[in-house]
């Protein structure tokens, strides 16, 4: 069965971004050559779902081609539909629905890549499988939570940790049943 997995990078404070959606801080740990464990990551999975402030974000500093490179389906999750381009779906249904369709079909992982509405959504369904969590060695003192108050307890398995020379930390673990 296809897991769901969060990889993302926060502040050792637990922000994902500083206030206006800033995401400024994750520069401090850019090095030519180091991505982290990224490619390796994308290279087992084949559907993408985030939210749309994220997606937003992304394409402006990026470019559309992050997301939808044409071999893998994007559901980017929103309150108002748009229309679909390429393999890129703006979805406005229930979110463990699209989870347990997603699921349901053959096909390699797929990866939530934000934000924290989509994740805390997936957090009170328990509908995460898998966590890598890049810690960024600064305090942002205030911005946007990874991990929001009223989901469940949920406990995790750890499974590895590592450490690179840009003082970024990054903690694998996936869900306990």
């Amino acid at each position: 069965m296809r897991k769901v997995s969060l990889f993302i990078a926060i502040s050792l404070d637990g922000y994902i971004a500083k206030p206006n959606e800033d995401l400024s801080f994750l520069k401090l740990v850019e090095k030519e050559g180091e991505d982290y464990g990224y490619k390796e990551f994308t290279a087992n999975i084949d559907t993408i779902i985030l939210g749309r402030k994220t997606y937003d974000y992304v394409i402006k500093e990026i470019g559309t081609s992050h997301y939808d490179n044409g071999q893998r389906d994007v559901y980017v999750i929103t309150r108002n539909g748009r229309p679909n381009t390429g393999k890129t779906i703006f979805y406005t249904g229930s979110l463990p629905d699209l989870i347990e369709k997603l699921k349901s079909e053959k096909g390699k992982n797929i990866y939530c890549d934000g934000g924290a509405e989509v994740i805390n959504e997936l957090l009170r369904h328990d509908l995460i499988d898998e966590f890598i969590i890049s810690i960024i060695p600064i305090l942002l003192g205030q911005g946007t939570r990874l991990f929001k108050d009223g989901r469940p307890e949920q406990m995790l398995e750890f499974v590895d940790a590592k450490s690179f020379e840009t003082g970024l930390t990054q903690l694998f673990y996936r869900r306990k049943r």
